[in-house]
């Protein structure tokens, strides 16, 4: 089905350009990665750092980044993560480990193996493997301490042009 998506994808010729560089932005937070490896980062750099993961080590087709869990992701009130933030910043981890400007994940596989808890720091690890020049799989683990919480394959292909100015052929919706 990658594939498919991939071979089916035609390039448009649309310059048109949104700016949304203070469109995500909260009193006192941060959109940036902190860590030194943040002028290498060439995707996700308008990312929510605080719900989807600060980088720690980028390498080529390699990510280390943490989520430090918060009151915003509790879904009871024993203070239980809500699965999607983890996803979430498996998601992020795999995009990182890949870093190219107009990567998208278009299919995972998933497992939530542990809970994770109100204040809980998750370290996840992606390693990208190259199938071919436009598609990617990347495997993330994601552990609390020495407790793996979550492991996934990642999906991806690299586009030529934002998603939003690629055409795809038999899309019933318009990205522009």
């Amino acid at each position: 089905m990658a594939e498919d998506v991939v071979q089916e994808i035609n390039i448009e010729n649309d310059n048109t350009e949104e700016d949304f560089s203070n469109a995500f932005t909260d009193e006192g937070e941060s959109l940036h990665n902190t860590d030194q490896k943040k002028e290498d980062l060439k995707t996700h750099d308008k990312i929510r750092t605080n719900l989807c993961g600060t980088i720690i080590k980028l390498d080529s087709g390699y990510s280390k980044t943490t989520l430090q869990t918060t009151k915003e992701m509790v879904l009871d009130d024993l203070g239980l993560i809500h699965s999607g933030f983890i996803y979430g910043a498996a998601d992020y981890a795999a995009a990182v480990a890949v870093n190219e400007p107009n990567v998208i994940i278009i299919g995972a596989r998933s497992n939530f193996l542990a809970p994770a808890k109100l204040d809980d720091l998750i370290e996840y690890e992606a390693k990208a493997k190259f199938e071919d020049s436009r598609k990617r799989e990347i495997k993330v683990t994601a552990h609390i301490n020495d407790i793996k919480v979550y492991e996934g394959i990642f999906h991806a292909v690299v586009l030529e042009k934002h998603i939003f100015k690629t055409k795809i052929k038999n899309a019933e919706r318009s990205y522009y």
